[in-house]
């Protein structure tokens, strides 16, 4: 299992390194970010100043050298627009999207696991069919149209919950549900794929045939194994709120990092967008590293090895 973490452990630092250089690099090749800055008015002389002041002159190697080095220390240099450290930036707004982040996927696998669970158990049964319809629903409904249906519906019809904003935790129910809906069809369809094929196991019937107990049979034998790869998946699926959160947080109005990003981009804010490509993209890899290692301790094959 050592080496199992070991090989993982140096994949993800590989990953890491080429994310970064391949984030680095589009920015550059989208355009001159010298004329970006200076913008559509701007003359050749104010562009060839911006150009040097920021260092965009230099070699593209020799620029993410240097931000390279600057960013594993913490550095990720001053933004453009807002005038700050980036790090406290985003330091400053990415509570706000680890909160949103974590609700979203608890809330989505407290939704989608039962449910998966139960309609493996009823295959074809009322409870199989709703579950097929939100799994569908899910994958069809794009985020922004679903929250903007949630705010009419109950911030402005209904009046049970406010629209946007972070002040108080029902400031977040509705963000939540849209951020965890998106996720539950395909945590819902692999929990009853894998229900479905542990039930059929021999080891299944065995358990069955020696008259043990039905919950004890669904809770320890089989869903313990069906849920294996559902743990990678949600951590994937976390990575990827915590780096697509800014659609919602945008809908809400939440200042998170995810609505920074669109600011930043909005406003050719180089420094900003860079840094948080590489802070998504290594939530992302941290926690598909995380689901690997968990993975290997559940399986008893590797624990043995």
């Amino acid at each position: 299992m050592l080496q199992f973490i070991l090989k993982r452990l140096g994949l993800a630092i590989l990953v890491a390194f080429t994310v970064s250089f391949i984030s680095f690099s589009l920015l550059f090749l989208s355009g001159d970010p010298a004329a970006a800055l200076a913008g559509e008015t701007a003359s050749g002389e104010d562009i060839e100043a911006l150009r040097r002041l920021y260092g965009f002159d230099r070699p593209m190697l020799v620029q993410y050298g240097d931000w390279l080095f600057s960013a594993l220390r913490g550095d990720f240099g001053e933004s453009y627009y807002f005038r700050l450290p980036v790090a406290s930036l985003i330091a400053d707004r990415l509570s706000v999207t680890m909160t949103l982040g974590v609700c979203g996927i608890t809330f989505a696998l407290l939704t989608a696991v039962p449910l998966g669970v139960v309609a493996a158990i009823r295959p074809n049964s009322i409870i199989d069919r709703i579950a097929l319809f939100i799994s569908v629903a899910g994958q069809a409904m794009p985020s922004f149209w679903f929250g903007l249906i949630l705010i009419v519906v109950f911030a402005i019809q209904l009046g049970w919950l406010p629209p946007s904003g972070t002040d108080t935790w029902r400031h977040f129910i509705l963000p939540t549900v849209v951020l965890g809906y998106y996720a539950m069809p395909a945590i819902m369809r692999l929990t009853r794929a894998g229900m479905l094929d542990v039930l059929n196991s021999d080891y299944i019937r065995t358990a069955r045939a020696k008259g043990a107990n039905e919950t004890r049979v669904m809770f320890r034998h089989a869903l313990r194994n069906a849920i294996i790869p559902v743990v990678s998946l949600a951590a994937v699926q976390m990575g990827f709120m915590l780096g697509g959160s800014i659609v919602v947080e945008s809908i809400f109005a939440l200042h998170g990092a995810g609505y920074l990003a669109w600011e930043s981009i909005a406003r050719n804010d180089l420094p900003t967008v860079q840094a948080l490509i590489l802070i998504f993209s290594m939530f992302y890899i941290v926690f598909t590293f995380l689901a690997d290692v968990l993975n290997a301790w559940l399986d008893p094959r590797m624990r043995s090895s």
